[in-house]
């Protein structure tokens, strides 16, 4: 019987990972009790101001359960039309920190736009570490990530 429970916890989890329903959202996507991505920072200002900017909750978007706010209409529907565009990698938690097998939060200010992909890292120290080998970091982070996305953070920092 301690055998059924495992395996059906296993399939069930599979199959909402797979469904049009993810659970996975909860874990992999860094966001606030509240559910707010990026501390409330515009992910799309990154690409067209070139720097963080922090959004207005008068617009305000939803993506993979999260939600996303915006310093303009503009910026949330350009968003909305292509949100794995503008989304932060690793679900917005900090890059260097998947790198590490670890799920980090994230201070919106310590970013950096790689092949039109924005990353953030925890704050300006680990992001200079991040900075001398971007490649390698990068390698070894997408590998991790497909390891660690459904992975609560509590659980990674709990090994």
């Amino acid at each position: 019987m301690k055998l059924i429970t495992p395996i059906k916890s296993a399939i069930l989890a599979s199959a909402v990972l797979f469904s049009g329903f993810s659970m996975a959202a909860d874990v992999g996507v860094n966001a606030s009790k509240n559910d707010l991505a990026i501390h409330g920072y515009d992910p799309v200002a990154y690409f067209t101001k070139g720097k963080p900017t922090k959004g207005n909750s008068k617009y305000t978007a939803t993506y993979q359960g999260a939600i996303y706010q915006f310093s303009s209409e503009r910026n949330r529907n350009n968003f909305r039309n292509d949100p794995m565009a503008y989304s932060p990698q690793f679900g917005g938690y900090c890059a260097m920190g998947v790198a590490l097998n670890r799920k980090l939060d994230v201070d919106p200010t310590a970013w950096y736009i790689d092949d039109n992909k924005l990353y953030l890292n925890l704050n300006k120290d680990v992001q200079k570490k991040w900075l001398e080998d971007v490649p390698g970091n990068l390698n070894t982070a997408y590998r991790n990530w497909s390891g660690i996305h459904a992975v609560s953070d509590k659980v990674l920092a709990d090994e």
